[in-house]
């Protein structure tokens, strides 16, 4: 073998080996803890600090405020199906029982039930308004505060379940709203389902942080990820070398 095939391999056996020892690193628990204090691997370690960054980037609720504030005093009068086709007996009614108690708990609207149908009217920018401070709780992970608000009401200590009725039925009246021809309203409802209630729903737990107070880290996240792909590329690029296995370009015949 030629002296610069062998210094080729074994640059690349050198790579390949650094390469998986650092992937070793990678997957071992020996990152900094996550929020409920368990040890993370590297992957988890950059999961967690890019979501939350995404939450960070995802705080819409002073604008969904304001915008709500022209909706004040607008009635609106919904009937609205409560029942998922997946639900085992007595599950739409006791999720329709669960849902009312937001309009029951909060101002705003009146509320009857009917079977698994509830029967709303009132005031839109109220009930907007009950659903922002809500998820503005959800979204500073204030669970408990959530509970004490409802757990009587709903017979549930379960934070996330309260939570979701919010969107059991801001999507439901969206929906209704949509269908009457009321533009406008129906789009704040949308826009307040998906940019706050979603939003909260998702990223329960999770601590907000801005990117501009990781910006070096996670510029030298994105940065290691682009050297170490390459590493492994010149990996094998050197490897192949080594052995005699290389791509040149074909000569071209003439014709005699």
């Amino acid at each position: 073998m030629a002296e610069a095939h062998k210094k080729h391999l074994g640059l690349g056996i050198v790579l390949a080996i650094s390469f998986l020892v650092v992937l070793g690193l990678i997957f071992s628990p020996v990152f900094p803890a996550d929020h409920d204090g368990k040890a993370q691997n590297g992957l988890l370690f950059a999961d967690d600090l890019f979501n939350k960054l995404s939450k960070g980037s995802s705080y819409f609720i002073p604008k969904l405020t304001a915008s709500n504030d022209k909706f004040m005093g607008k009635t609106f009068s919904v009937s609205i199906k409560m029942s998922k086709s997946d639900d085992k007996p007595g599950q739409s009614e006791e999720r329709t029982q669960r849902s009312a108690q937001l309009f029951i708990v909060n101002e705003g609207a009146k509320v009857e039930v009917q079977g698994d149908v509830l029967n709303i009217e009132g005031d839109l920018g109220k009930v907007l308004t009950a659903a922002l401070q809500d998820s503005e709780i959800m979204f500073k992970n204030e669970g408990e505060t959530l509970k004490a608000k409802y757990e009587t009401a709903m017979k549930t200590d379960d934070i996330k379940q309260i939570y979701r009725q919010w969107h059991n039925v801001l999507s439901r009246i969206g929906k209704e709203l949509t269908k009457a021809g009321k533009i406008e309203e129906a789009n704040i409802v949308n826009d307040v389902t998906k940019k706050a209630v979603e939003t909260a729903y998702n990223f329960y737990g999770i601590e907000a942080q801005k990117v501009s107070e990781k910006a070096v880290l996670m510029t030298g996240l994105l940065v290691f990820y682009v050297a170490y792909t390459l590493w492994w590329g010149f990996a094998i690029f050197y490897i192949f070398e080594g052995i005699g296995l290389s791509m040149k370009k074909a000569k071209v015949k003439k014709e005699v």
